[in-house]
């Protein structure tokens, strides 16, 4: 039988790493993009890398596998969502291919965890089904 090693959302290394990415994401953006993208893709991004913890954290609180993991796919969503938006802020010229490199890097990583976080929900909700 799997146990729940984590008592709160903010333990969980998927939502560890996607936080680290989030404020990487808050610091490129605040200093780089023009203020003339102040409510355009500025806000877009923020909200987009914002969302993608939030949606660990609300499905954590759901206590309910099926539904965390319907909001571990949202996550996923928002982070390739910020991904997306980063690529459109090199293409702006708003970021430089290092400081892209570097997010997309801290990307895969957060993809990565959030895989592992649903590949572990998928099989804690087989065992409780079975």
């Amino acid at each position: 039988m799997l146990v729940a090693t984590y008592a709160h959302f903010y333990d969980l290394p998927a939502y560890k790493k996607c936080r680290t990415f989030k404020k990487n994401v808050s610091a490129i953006v605040k200093s780089n993009f023009p203020k003339s993208e102040e409510y355009h893709l500025k806000a877009q991004v923020l909200d987009s890398s914002r969302s993608t913890t939030a949606n660990i954290a609300e499905g954590f609180g759901r206590f309910h596998y099926q539904e965390n993991i319907q909001f571990c796919r949202q996550a996923r969503g928002s982070l390739t969502e910020t991904m997306d938006h980063l690529i459109t802020a090199l293409d702006e010229i708003y970021i430089n291919s290092g400081q892209l490199k570097i997010m997309n890097e801290e990307y895969k990583a957060c993809l990565k965890e959030l895989n592992t976080y649903v590949k572990y929900l998928k099989a804690a909700k087989e065992v409780i089904n079975k």
